[in-house]
């Protein structure tokens, strides 16, 4: 779970810059989204162990990579050709997705504010914010490959 502390820390320093090519933005954010849920995946499957402090950074973490998510700066038209799994019905429904990414950045704050003080909390928290994940990519993701 250390590692997990530090790896975040890392991925938080490291996703500050400021915003320059869209497509690159927005892929490095879901990169770290998508190590951040890792490791929390990895605890709610048992395979580390529940240390509520490092699961707390790790939500808290989660949450400030999730409010850098603007979505105006980050899918702005045009930005949907290129070396991008982003699907064409981001902008066919600009507002759907917007609204996907409210929910998405709701659940993380009320899962990092309750501070799950166990795993069996955090699984419940995880199987909401898993679920925005999955809704999100089966929508707004061209699968690759």
């Amino acid at each position: 779970m250390r590692k997990l502390v530090i790896a975040i820390s890392m991925l938080a320093l490291a996703g500050s810059a400021a915003f320059a090519d869209p497509i690159l933005d927005r892929q490095a954010l879901m990169k770290e989204r998508g190590k951040i849920v890792g490791g929390i995946s990895k605890v709610v499957k048992g395979e580390e162990p529940y240390d509520a402090a490092a699961v707390l950074t790790a939500l808290q973490a989660l949450q400030a990579n999730a409010e850098k998510v603007d979505v105006d700066a980050l899918f702005p038209a045009g930005s949907d050709t290129g070396d991008t799994t982003a699907a064409p019905k981001i902008w066919e429904d600009m507002a759907g997705f917007k609204a996907a990414n409210d929910k998405f950045i709701a659940d993380v704050k009320a899962a990092a504010a309750a501070a799950p003080a166990d795993v069996d909390t955090l699984k419940t928290q995880f199987d909401t914010i898993a679920s925005n994940c999955g809704t999100c990519h089966q929508t707004y993701r061209v699968k690759k490959g």
